[in-house]
């Protein structure tokens, strides 16, 4: 696990001029020992325990350089902003380290895996960023070492003099239990709002590619759209302003487009209402005409109750005068006939007080004859009492009839009882009997006891005969398939796998139970049909993949699996569901064209199998993509196969597997190479004749042991039906004896009970003799009853005589008074008849004055309806109708008023009859609706104009200092393409739409052929990656952004490319050309560790991030023109490797990162000043590792 120390100034001599030398803080290195040397160029055993981090190990023999090296320190200041140190604490890889990078370029070098991303990470956390912006862990706590709580970030920024009177240090703490992190600046808390917000102010932009480009975002970046690329492009060298104002063009012109939108559906709107009112204008003014006419009639036929009204009235008062004068003649009509009706009322009083007198008469009689009737029920009911005492008395003396023979009955059973009492019962031993009905049920107990045996010695025969029976039958099915393919692949299939070969028998016995069919694992199901090939078939294949089983479908998958391993307990089993077909399988070529490869097919051509099986080997072991030759590859078609689509090909002895990695380019791959081993499955063997006797052997020997079984069990049973019978025998005797038991048993309890039967009998006997005195008693209380009743009886019959009497007297009484009544009503009838005419006059003359009252009364409701109904409709009567009623006649009738009703209804039949109301109001609604777009458009027009000023105004500050930035990246990225021969310009794509105004790339790396756009089409990978780095190069000038970190942009490049890219990186970053070569005379072709030179190789190498440089005058003059201060802003370039004898400037700073075996424990246990001094006496730069 790598680590890390603090690196420590290295102190020098006071005669020396030189200032102390920074070391810069690495972590990480390879574990591979080295060979120490001092600097005589012996082995230092001092300096055992440190390890030389450069990649090129002097030669023991070799002299060491003359020249004497001296370190010399760069004058360069850290921007505002820019990073001047990271220390980290149990942060991924990393237990403890801090870094210490320079101003300028800091190059972080080490193998993969050592922790050099991590820093790209912590910088990204520690200054308030998010995970998603590094493409790795979605979690801040992922970043955790592994088995720590928490780990530490702390980040020192170069602070502003104008506004810091230190530089701020930021810390970040990241808690693994919640997932959170927690930030300081300068010891005191704050939140990830302020980190963010402070880094803002120091135009830190760590989600702006252009300036953060971590390892998992180098794709990203590639893959960013022109118009992306604008953005980032403005974040990165415009202010603020600029992408203001060009997020406020976007603003603009989206509302300019909607305003657009809106006045051309609104145009087109009105047009289309406009043209419609000219086409209808015609028909709606005959339809208003109509409307009036139909208006007319409505008011007319709202004025109807009005004239009946007044009909109504008039009737009402003609009425009331005829109703007085009929009232008046009756009264002179009655006084003229009133002397006669005298006599007639007095002969009526007189016959009234008659009627009265013969009702109350008649009333008398009546209560006389209720009171005679009660007496006589009073008499029937003591009658029938009479009765009732009769029969109790009777019932009396029947019950005591049987008394008395119960006595008599009573007396013979206590006789009987006392003389058997008298008598000795029969003697009983029932011990004994029950102990010789225990000796048979224990008989049958033991007998039951040797059947149950018995059984189990048979089921276990059973048992044993028909594991034999098994075992025959399945050694002749072996013995059978011994002889067959098919037998022979599940014999293959039973030695390679017992497990599966059990699943195997069982699915074959139950495939009933699944919804489609599953199959065995190809070792059974398929074949090979050319065997010329069945070496390289059986080559494709792992092991795992020949005992797969199919499932077609996910409930057969499941439910299997649940069976197999939670019934069937088998543990080796492979399963797969594969619900698709070959056809989602299709090769990359045609099988025409396998022939320029020198192929003759694909794996799939030569093996055959149920299509379900088929597909899952395609899915596992790429039998579509998978070409088959018959003799090896020749170099002219490996080279076709690399770069062509097939990946995967099998020849007569080897087998080929081409991996790619697109994201390095299109030569980043590598070939895998097996040999072809010898086929085990699919052959053809001859039949195992040692296999065979055994079988055979094996089924003689378990047939005579089934004979065996079978005469045992026969014996066995014949034993069971013997004890059987037995068994049936004792049962009977059990039975008698237990009935011979129970028949004494109860004659004994008889006995026994005699006493108790005795008592019972003398009880009932006192019981009934006590009823028969009880019944006695009884009779004389029934004998004074019948006496009181014969008193009663003869009190009510003097009673109903006395009642008798006295009806006769009223009915005489009421016999005189209907008489008279009689007599009355012959007089009042004479009376009324002689005075009848007088009578009928009065009646009529009556009935005129009622018809009149009726009548009146009549039309007295008929005007209160009709005015109560004119009151209703004048309540929602409108001015207008109001108006046309009174105007109308006042003397007109209703007949008239109907006539007016029908001649107006008469002129409505003569026009066009439809929806007048609603195309009225639909026309009228449209012109509301034409005068309110019209009025919209002119808003519409005014919004547009405005709109355009608008943008007008923003476009002509933002257009000019776009075009001025993109000019000057553009006269930049040339000078860098320039510098490697190749040709670059950057411009705007302009568009109508700011949201799709893009930075638009031109780069040109062969004379022959014009400058053409960046894209993945026409570049390959290294020559994107080389426009890409420039284009970063490019911004430096303009850049607002104190730091920028590129992570392994250079994997892809070729040598070339990257040395030069590496260049030009180094004069940009470090501002100067005037570079100093670790290759004196020729930096391309002079390799670090020339040992046939034993002059001086380099000029000056950066250690620690120091120039160690050479004495001679050429040396200091380059070192001299490298020593103006750095004015860029800070860059980490993130490479786990570097090409030999590349450029060098002041100000550059190298952190390699190592890990290893000899690492300490601790950081103060490296003196990186000795491994300085070492270094000198060495003739290649040495990269002292920090870990």
């Amino acid at each position: 696990m790598p680590s890390a120390v603090t690196p420590q100034k290295r102190s020098r001599e006071t005669s020396s001029n030189d200032e102390d030398v920074e070391s810069s803080a690495a972590a990480a290195s390879s574990a591979a020992k080295r060979i120490r040397v001092n600097l005589n160029g012996d082995a230092a055993p001092a300096l055992s325990a440190l390890p030389l981090s450069n990649a090129y190990e002097p030669v023991g023999d070799e002299p060491l350089q003359d020249e004497v090296l001296r370190s010399r320190q760069t004058k360069a200041k850290h921007q505002p902003g820019s990073i001047v140190r990271v220390k980290l604490a149990n942060f991924v890889t990393y237990t403890s380290v801090e870094f210490l990078p320079g101003p300028s370029l800091n190059m972080v070098i080490g193998p993969n895996g050592t922790g050099k991303s991590t820093l790209v990470c912590a910088i990204c956390l520690g200054l308030g960023w998010g995970p998603q912006h590094l493409g790795r862990a979605k979690d801040v706590s992922e970043f955790v070492k592994h088995g720590e709580q928490e780990a530490n970030i702390e980040i020192e920024l170069a602070g502003d003099p104008q506004r810091h009177r230190r530089n701020p240090v930021i810390k970040c703490n990241i808690k693994r239990e919640n997932n959170k992190s927690t930030f300081s600046i300068d010891g005191k808390p704050s939140n990830k709002k302020a980190i963010i917000e402070l880094c803002k102010s120091f135009t830190i932009q760590i989600d702006n590619l252009c300036q953060f480009l971590p390892q998992d975002k180098v794709v990203e970046f590639a893959a960013m759209t022109p118009v992306e690329l604008l953005r980032s492009t403005q974040r990165a060298v415009a202010p603020q302003e600029m992408l203001d104002m060009h997020d406020e063009l976007k603003e603009h012109r989206k509302q300019q487009k909607e305003i657009e939108a809106k006045v051309q559906n609104d145009q087109s709107a009105l047009e289309n209402l406009e043209n419609w009112q000219r086409t209808h204008a015609d028909d709606v003014q005959r339809m208003r005409e109509r409307e009036v006419v139909k208006q007319r009639v409505r008011y007319l036929e709202t004025a109807r109750p009005f004239p009946k009204y007044r009909e109504a009235r008039d009737a009402h008062t003609v009425a009331k005068k005829r109703k007085k004068q009929a009232s008046d003649e009756l009264e002179a009509l009655k006084r003229e006939v009133e002397p006669s009706l005298e006599a007639v009322n007095a002969k009526h009083a007189y016959q009234q007080q008659v009627e009265t007198a013969t009702s109350a008469r008649r009333k008398a009689v009546h209560d006389a004859e209720k009171a005679a009737d009660s007496i006589d029920r009073k008499l029937k009911t003591l009658h029938d009492r009479k009765g009732e005492l009769e029969a109790e008395v009777e019932a009396e003396k029947n019950g005591g009839k049987d008394n008395r023979k119960e006595v008599a009955r009573l007396d013979q059973n206590i006789a009987r009882l006392k003389k058997q009492i008298e008598e000795q019962p029969p003697e009983f031993d029932i011990s004994g009997y029950n102990e010789r009905i225990r000796e048979k049920q224990r008989a049958m107990d033991d007998a039951s006891r040797r059947v149950q045996d018995l059984k189990r010695k048979q089921e276990d025969l059973g048992h044993r005969g028909r594991d034999k029976n098994q075992r025959i039958q399945q050694a002749k099915q072996d013995l059978a398939n011994l002889e067959s393919q098919a037998g022979q692949q599940e014999a293959k299939l039973k030695s390679a796998s017992i497990d599966t070969f059990r699943a195997w028998e069982w699915i074959k016995q139950h495939q009933e139970e699944f919804e489609q069919q599953v199959y065995g694992p190809p070792i059974v199901e398929c074949s090979v049909t050319d065997l010329r090939y069945v070496d390289q078939i059986e080559t494709l294949f792992q092991r795992g993949q020949l005992l797969t089983i199919t499932c077609q479908t996910k409930n057969d998958f499941k439910k299997l699996g649940n069976i197999l391993h939670d019934q069937l307990h088998l543990a080796e089993i492979n399963m797969q569901h594969m619900a698709g077909t070959l056809d989602n399988f299709p090769p990359p070529v045609n099988r025409d064209q396998l022939g320029e490869f020198g192929l003759t097919g694909w794996a799939l051509d030569y093996i055959s199998g149920p299509e379900p099986v088929m597909a899952m080997l395609c899915a596992n072991a790429r039998l579509n993509s998978t070409g088959m030759g018959d003799r090896d590859t020749s170099a002219e078609h490996f080279d076709l196969l690399q770069n062509g689509p097939i990946e995967n090909w099998v020849t007569k002895r080897s087998s080929y597997k081409i991996t790619r990695r697109r994201e390095y380019g299109p030569s980043a791959m590598s070939t895998n190479v097996r040999d072809v081993r010898k086929a085990q499955v699919w052959t053809n063997q001859p039949v195992d004749m040692t296999a065979k006797r055994d079988l055979q052997e094996n089924i003689e020997g378990w047939t005579s042991e089934l004979v065996d079984f079978k005469r045992e069990m026969d014996e066995t049973q014949a034993e069971i039906e013997q004890i059987r019978t037995t068994i049936r025998d004792n049962q009977e005797d059990v039975k008698t004896l237990q009935a011979e038991k129970a028949w004494k048993q109860k004659t004994l309890a008889d006995i026994r009970a005699l006493p108790v039967k005795l008592s019972q009998q003398e009880e009932r006997l006192a019981a009934a003799q006590q009823s028969i005195a009880e019944m006695r008693q009884r009779l004389q209380s029934i004998a004074s009853k019948q006496d009181a009743l014969t008193h009663e009886r003869a009190q009510a019959a003097i009673d109903y005589s006395l009642a008798v009497e006295s009806l006769q007297t009223y009915h005489a009484e009421l016999y005189e008074a209907e008489i008279a009544l009689i007599e009355a009503n012959s007089d009042l009838a004479y009376l009324i008849e002689k005075n009848t005419s007088v009578k009928d006059m009065l009646q009529t003359k009556q009935a005129e004055v009622d018809e009149c009252v009726a009548q009146v009364r009549r039309y007295s409701d008929v005007a209160k309806g009709i005015f109560a109904e004119i009151r209703q409709i004048m309540a929602g009567w409108s001015e207008e109708t109001r108006t046309f009623v009174e105007e109308l006649p006042q003397n007109q009738t209703s007949e008239e008023l109907e006539a007016e009703i029908q001649s107006e209804r008469a002129r409505l039949d003569l026009t066009h009859e439809g929806n007048d109301r609603g195309v009225i109001q639909q026309f009228e609604a449209r012109e509301q609706k034409i005068q309110k777009l019209r009025g919209d458009l002119e808003d519409l027009r005014d919004e547009l104009a405005e709109a355009e000023e608008r943008i007008t105004g923003v476009r002509e500050r933002w257009e000019p200092e776009l075009d001025r930035l993109v000019g000057m990246i553009s006269r930049s990225f040339g000078e860098n393409m320039k510098e490697i021969g190749c040709a670059g310009e950057v411009g705007v794509a302009k568009d109508e739409d700011f949201e799709d105004w893009s930075i638009k790339i031109l780069v040109k790396f062969r004379e022959s052929e014009p400058l053409t756009p960046l894209d993945s089409h026409r570049q390959s990978g290294g020559e994107r990656a080389v426009s890409t780095i420039f284009y970063l190069m490019s911004l430096q000038s303009l850049t607002r952004s104190p730091f920028r970190v590129v992570d392994e942009i250079n994997q892809g490049m070729d040598p070339r490319n990257e040395r030069l890219v590496h260049r030009r990186m180094v004069g940009i970053a470090c501002g100067s050309d005037s570079l100093s070569s670790s290759s004196s005379l020729n930096q391309e072709q002079q390799p670090l560790n020339n040992n046939n030179n034993n002059s001086t190789s380099f000029d000056s190498v950066t250690v620690n991030g120091d120039i160690l440089e050479n004495n001679n005058e050429g040396a200091k003059a380059a070192a001299a023109a490298a020593a103006a201060p750095v004015s860029g802003s800070q860059y980490f370039l993130i490479t786990p490797k570097l090409l030999p004898s590349l450029t060098y400037a002041r100000g550059m700073r190298v952190l390699c990162i190592a890990s290893g075996e000899h690492m300490p424990e601790k950081a103060d246990k490296v003196d990186f000043g000795r491994c300085v001094d070492l270094a000198r006496g060495l003739r290649g730069a040495t990269t002292v590792a920090v870990r």
